[in-house]
């Protein structure tokens, strides 16, 4: 039964416009500019290069990770710790682009990114409301970044999400293994309602990799789209490492698609290789495929994530809607 419930939103969803309205990046920060930091000069000539060969205006990315700055610190700190006492594992994540915020900006439109996010979420309640306070004052002055909000499961987040939507927010960020809770909690249920209602995308990390929790996998998806059917649900890093069933969920919902964050790179397909059988299902959910990074926070070049994507061999049409078409439905311009 669907209990979609829609809360009351001061005016309309401001409407997606067409991406080449954006103006381009700033001289400053293209390829050729003294200003990037140091080794990128190189890194966005390639990324040049690869929009070029494809006919590609740009890249829209929809898993970009900026956060306050402590916040960030505290993030990067648990990926560099992972195989020492702190935080003993097999894995080693070192931070590729561990950069002030400015250069980070900068990195991103020298790459021909016209349009990002800033992917933020809480790990214990009441924390949310100041996260969402600041993604707006960072949307407001970083206009090719969606108006990224944020929640958590409980009682206070259907008046905080309501708050966020009126001032703007593009898009949402949930992660399921980090803040614990089952994203079918009824407490969520007026939340879910409102983002359905307005068409409102969410990235949600609800796959089991690179470790479980408690309510990761499919089966908690499954539990809440079928009360909320028509809620734009992004499965971030393409449900990794459970894709057959998270592929399975988003052929049984047309709103339901599935980020590339991280997927067919070799650094996770050393550790959750994607099934080669499943390529197939994957190009023929092309229209519900979109590009995704982990940006800042990945440890090779961003330029590896696009040439694996590419070396999927899946058609020009299929990777220019992954790249490209696809964002700029879900988070194409206000206008």
């Amino acid at each position: 039964m669907n209990v979609d419930q829609p809360l009351h939103v001061d005016g309309e969803r401001r409407g997606r416009g067409d991406l080449s309205r954006l103006p381009p990046p700033p001289i400053a920060m293209r390829p050729g500019s003294s200003s990037l930091p140091a080794g990128i000069e190189t890194q966005a000539s390639a990324v040049a290069a690869f929009l070029e060969r494809h006919g590609l205006p740009g890249l829209v990315d929809i898993h970009t990770h900026f956060m306050p700055d402590q916040v960030l610190a505290k993030v990067w700190h648990f990926f560099e710790s992972l195989g020492s006492a702190e935080h003993p594992s097999d894995l080693r994540w070192p931070i590729t682009y561990k950069l002030d915020e400015a250069d980070r900006l900068a990195v991103l439109r020298a790459f021909g990114v016209r349009r990002f996010t800033a992917m933020l979420y809480p790990h214990k309640p009441d924390m949310a409301p100041w996260l969402n306070s600041w993604s707006s004052e960072f949307a407001s002055r970083t206009p090719d970044c969606a108006h990224t909000a944020t929640f958590y499961a409980e009682a206070g987040a259907p008046a905080y999400v309501l708050e966020a939507v009126n001032a703007g927010a593009e898009v949402f960020k949930v992660h399921v293994q980090v803040g614990g809770f089952d994203p079918a909690d009824p407490v969520l249920d007026p939340v879910w309602g409102l983002l359905a209602e307005r068409g409102i995308p969410v990235v949600i990390h609800a796959g089991s990799g690179p470790e479980p929790g408690r309510y990761t996998g499919p089966d908690p998806i499954r539990t809440m789209l079928a009360r909320h059917p028509r809620l734009t649900l992004v499965i971030a890093h393409l449900g990794m490492p459970e894709y057959p069933e998270f592929l399975d969920i988003a052929a049984a919902h047309p709103h339901v698609h599935l980020d590339t964050t991280m997927a067919f790179t070799d650094f996770t397909e050393a550790l959750m290789p994607l099934p080669r059988d499943l390529l197939p299902r994957l190009g023929d959910l092309g229209d519900r495929i979109v590009l995704g990074s982990d940006f800042p926070n990945i440890p090779y070049p961003y330029l590896h994530q696009l040439e694996a994507i590419e070396r999927l061999d899946l058609g020009r049409d299929w990777l220019r809607a992954v790249l490209w078409d696809n964002g700029v439905r879900l988070l194409a311009a206000p206008g």
